[in-house]
């Protein structure tokens, strides 16, 4: 039976859906700017072999907020595995998710094992963009930051109630587009919402977005595959969604830096492995939660376990 509960991690509450069960436990991480009800139909399809926890990470859902760094946050998911009571769980990411992952498969060596679902920061200097001209990739990396500042500037706006039918409406069609389950896709949409003082605002805040923003320009993850121990997956998009189309070019060339990035570690660290996932893009969990779930209980329950 599924469970919500909130959990007290010192600092904050955190958040917490269990979907139970008696099989090996898996902590599943969502993405910035999602939550765990974006992760349902993926925790659905990794129920029959594992007992499933997912987690709002601070600054979303409805857990607590906090200032963001990756000690934080990885003593946030310290805290749920204490007080959840888990023995040695996988840990499994998406995005922002899989850096916390990968970052936990580091510092715990003992773990079953951890996989990262295209847990990459994005590109912000030219030489994480292999193959592609360094004065085109100067200028590309110029767009894309002038996105990603706009996408910043809208963060935690106050939204009109008027408007609030209207972007319900379309998550709903951004749902059907996708082919994610639409009450699902709407029960994330909703989670995110902050209704205080007669005004309703859209979580993360500007504040949480901007450090995790820095914090994933900083993050290297070459040195931490390296240097981790236990077995770790991390699952590559092979397309573009369609807000990258624009940078068709500048993405391709990043994901070739990041096979480069995967095979380099992977000479040191054998118990790496990575693959790109045919017709996946950066939205893998909704696209392709069967073929996943199929992918990380073979991967964490094969004979090498």
């Amino acid at each position: 039976m599924i469970n919500d509960r909130l959990i007290d991690a010192g600092e904050l509450p955190l958040a917490v859906r269990d979907f139970g069960g008696d099989q090996p436990p898996l902590l599943l991480l969502h993405g910035a700017g999602g939550n765990l009800a974006h992760l349902t139909t993926l925790a659905r399809a990794l129920r029959p072999r594992h007992r499933v926890i997912t987690v709002d990470l601070r600054g979303h859902g409805r857990s607590g907020d906090g200032i963001w760094t990756w000690d934080a946050a990885l003593g946030d998911i310290a805290s749920v595995v204490v007080q959840m009571e888990l023995d040695r769980p996988a840990v499994v990411g998406h995005s922002l998710g899989g850096m916390l992952a990968a970052l936990w498969g580091q510092r715990h060596p003992e773990s079953p094992g951890v996989v990262s679902l295209d847990g990459n920061p994005p590109p912000t200097r030219p030489d994480q963009l292999t193959g592609l001209d360094p004065e085109k990739a100067t200028a590309e990396l110029r767009r894309l930051t002038a996105v990603f500042d706009a996408m910043q500037a809208g963060m935690g706006r106050v939204i009109e109630s008027d408007q609030l039918p209207d972007l319900v409406e379309r998550q709903q069609m951004a749902a059907r587009d996708m082919g994610a389950n639409e009450k699902v896709w709407i029960e994330g949409f909703r989670r995110n919402l902050v209704h205080a003082n007669g005004e309703t605002s859209m979580r993360p805040s500007a504040e949480t977005s901007a450090q995790l923003r820095t914090l994933m320009a900083e993050l290297d993850l070459g040195p931490v595959y390296a240097a981790t121990g236990c077995p770790e997956l991390v699952v590559l998009a092979t397309r573009n969604l369609p807000e990258q189309q624009p940078f068709a070019e500048l993405y391709a060339a990043h994901r070739r830096h990041l096979v480069d990035q995967l095979a380099a570690a992977a000479k040191v660290a054998p118990g790496l492995r990575y693959l790109q996932l045919e017709d996946a893009s950066h939205a893998m969990v909704i696209e392709q939660p069967e073929t996943l779930a199929a992918l990380i209980g073979d991967f964490l329950t094969g004979p090498a376990r």
